[in-house]
């Protein structure tokens, strides 16, 4: 694509070790790196280590197996996107969202933002 280039950060690897130097590098990354920024991020050493092994099954073409004690039924993705809200905050985006702010009087925002407020427990 015309104007598209394409840069990456270069990486010393040492075994397992990777360390990601301060230098742009014109061009493709030659691996991925998720886990690895993962457990910078702080991820917690368990969940990394389990990411490694899960891996490692598909880059060796296997089947990914669950740890001991996990079932392997896996829950039919619905293409929408995950969420982390509860029921409460759903509600209270979902009527921010339908709320026409022009359209009320200053008494009726005075009421609405209590009983939004009240919703989220900020009272």
């Amino acid at each position: 694509m015309d104007g598209v280039k394409n840069y990456n950060i270069a990486v010393k690897k040492r075994g397992d070790d990777i360390t990601f130097l301060r230098r742009i590098l014109r061009g493709g990354a030659d691996d991925s790196y998720g886990v690895e920024v993962a457990k910078l991020a702080g991820v917690p050493n368990k969940v990394v280590t389990r990411a490694k092994q899960i891996l490692k099954e598909l880059e060796s073409g296997g089947d990914v197996s669950a740890p001991k004690g996990i079932g392997k039924k896996v829950p039919k993705d619905d293409g929408g996107q995950m969420t982390f809200l509860s029921d409460q905050q759903r509600e209270l985006i979902g009527r921010l969202k339908h709320l026409d702010v022009n359209a009320l009087t200053p008494i009726e925002c005075m009421n609405v933002l209590f009983e939004l407020t009240k919703l989220a427990n900020l009272t």
